[in-house]
């Protein structure tokens, strides 16, 4: 892989990343709800789903969306039920930053992995940046190191780029306003989300 090639790939992974949607939505409810900790779990699993993803675009995936249509709507249809369930709970703050504030009881790890690989995986946009944007560098890399390179990439452009958001949402000044305001920032995110299910939908 060549630097010019592995510099459009960098570019295009980083300003997937950095598109607002459901994983910034994700990663900071995680990181206020239940601290850094949480918030780097949430950005991390859902790296690595973003790496899955790389991985199956070198197997094919947009050979096999093209093939499997069906898949693809499959994957879709998946995601907009469960972007529908966590803007319907946010809207209700079931499991929202403003319960987990009230109740005091704390996110587990695994809980905020857990959601953040998931809506990663099961993200159409997400589905679609790889088969539409990433597959066509796959015809230009044939040697190991640079598949190696094609999977850590985009795995660390997103990591990385969500453990900044973690640790911006982790300034004490920043995180009492945005805790004072936990039930607006749960309604916000669950118009946001339940906005973004209705846009896939009207696509699929």
């Amino acid at each position: 892989m060549t630097l010019s090639i592995w510099f459009s790939l960098f570019t295009i992974c980083l300003l997937g990343a950095m598109s607002p949607g459901p994983s910034l939505a994700m990663v900071m409810k995680h990181s206020l709800a239940g601290g850094r900790l949480n918030g780097l779990a949430t950005s991390w699993a859902h790296a690595a789903g973003i790496g899955l993803y790389a991985l199956i675009s070198l197997l094919g995936l947009a050979v096999v969306f093209h093939q499997l249509p069906l898949l693809f709507k499959a994957i879709s249809y998946a995601g907009v039920i469960y972007l529908v369930y966590l803007g319907i709970n946010a809207l209700r703050s079931k499991g929202g930053i403003a319960e987990r504030m009230e109740s005091g009881n704390a996110v587990s790890v695994f809980q905020s992995a857990k959601e953040g690989f998931l809506i990663s995986i099961l993200s159409p946009k997400i589905a679609l940046f790889f088969a539409a944007l990433f597959s066509p560098f796959v015809a230009t890399v044939h040697d190991m190191t640079g598949k190696i390179m094609m999977i850590a990439t985009p795995f660390l452009v997103d990591g990385l780029w969500y453990t900044v958001i973690v640790v911006l949402l982790s300034n004490p000044r920043l995180l009492d306003k945005l805790r004072q305001n936990a039930v607006i920032i749960d309604r916000l995110t669950g118009l946001a989300l339940l906005f973004l299910a209705l846009r896939i939908l009207m696509t699929i």
